[in-house]
């Protein structure tokens, strides 16, 4: 085992100067070293046998200024997708209560925007305070936020804001062309300013390279303090978007960023999010043993297909996990701040 993977005592602090040569050493190391380290760690300071459930909904589809690569919902791509209005808070809130009688304890709402306009706060603020008062931790992805709009999300009671790094600075360019790095680094800043706790992560599966993969999970780790949500994603082949056809990546990749992400990001709760749908049980109970904690549940991801949820009972029921009633994010945050 690696010097890096030994000393369960120093990975349990969390690090900001973590260097990309460290990061590789752990990513690199081999394959039951580092699930051993994942899951011993995972076992310390998370709750080895509980993951949260989580639902996103799609509160504005379609018609987004962004020209992400692996996204249908950009005007830039003949997917064939409709674009649709905002939803009304009311129908928001009914979808929120469904999500929460299917045992879900957050509820993610995600618009297809570049930015948020000052038009359309009014309802956001609404969508939050109808889901907050149903007892669910609430999160906002609502492309770049401008000064004082981050504030004033946080005062209508917002949880969490999600906002992905989505590959390392050196891939960027590659997946979107309309929004800098930097970019996402000043709303992300603005987030945290405003005393909202983060939701960031990427996606992995875009043609990029092992180091590229390295350079995201090294960038997130560079955040301080961590993300309290690390969403890792793989890409979902969509028709017709510049990403299609992408080659898959091996699924023990995945793991080994799962787990990577677990060690360098201790007190976060990583996310197994989109692409579950073409996972075997056994590759996902791998992400499950290298410290993944949380899900997306529901039968779509915004436009993108997911397991239905007898599918995931059955995988959960399989495995011997229990739904993390309290919410697996609020209380590693709490933790973080402790």
């Amino acid at each position: 085992m690696t010097d890096l993977l030994a000393d369960l005592n120093a990975l349990a602090e969390p690090r900001f100067d973590w260097t990309r040569a460290e990061v590789q050493a752990i990513h690199d190391a081999p394959f039951n070293d580092l699930l051993f380290a994942a899951q011993s760690l995972h076992r310390r300071l998370h709750q080895p046998n509980k993951v949260q459930k989580s639902r996103l909904l799609s509160i504005k589809t379609g018609g987004c200024a962004e020209d992400c690569g692996y996204c249908n919902q950009s005007a830039h791509f003949d997917t064939g997708l409709k674009a649709s209005k905002l939803m009304d808070p009311e129908t928001v809130e009914q979808k929120a209560r469904e999500a929460r009688e299917g045992g879900a304890t957050r509820f993610c709402m995600g618009a297809a925007w570049r930015e948020l306009k000052a038009r359309d706060e009014p309802k956001i603020v609404d969508m939050i305070q109808r889901v907050k008062a149903l007892g669910l931790e609430t999160c906002m992805t609502l492309g770049m936020l401008s000064d004082g709009q981050a504030e004033r999300l946080a005062a209508a009671g917002l949880d969490f804001y999600n906002h992905n790094l989505d590959t390392s600075p050196e891939y960027y360019r590659q997946i979107i062309t309309t929004r800098t790095w930097d970019d996402r680094i000043q709303t992300l800043a603005r987030v945290r300013n405003a005393g909202i706790q983060i939701c960031c992560g990427g996606i992995i599966g875009m043609g990029e390279s092992r180091e590229d993969r390295i350079g995201l999970l090294a960038e997130l780790a560079a955040l301080s303090p961590h993300p309290e949500s690390v969403p890792i994603n793989h890409l979902v082949d969509v028709a017709k978007t510049p990403l299609s056809g992408s080659a898959p990546l091996d699924g023990l990749e995945f793991v080994r960023a799962i787990a990577t992400a677990r060690l360098i990001m201790p007190r976060s709760v990583v996310r197994l999010s989109a692409g579950r749908e073409t996972m075997s049980k056994e590759l996902q109970a791998l992400c499950f043993l290298a410290g993944a904690g949380s899900i997306f549940v529901g039968e779509e991801l915004l436009t993108t297909p997911n397991p239905e949820l007898a599918s995931d009972d059955a995988l959960l029921s399989d495995l011997g996990l229990e739904p993390d009633a309290a919410g697996a994010a609020s209380r590693a945050g709490a933790r973080a701040t402790a």
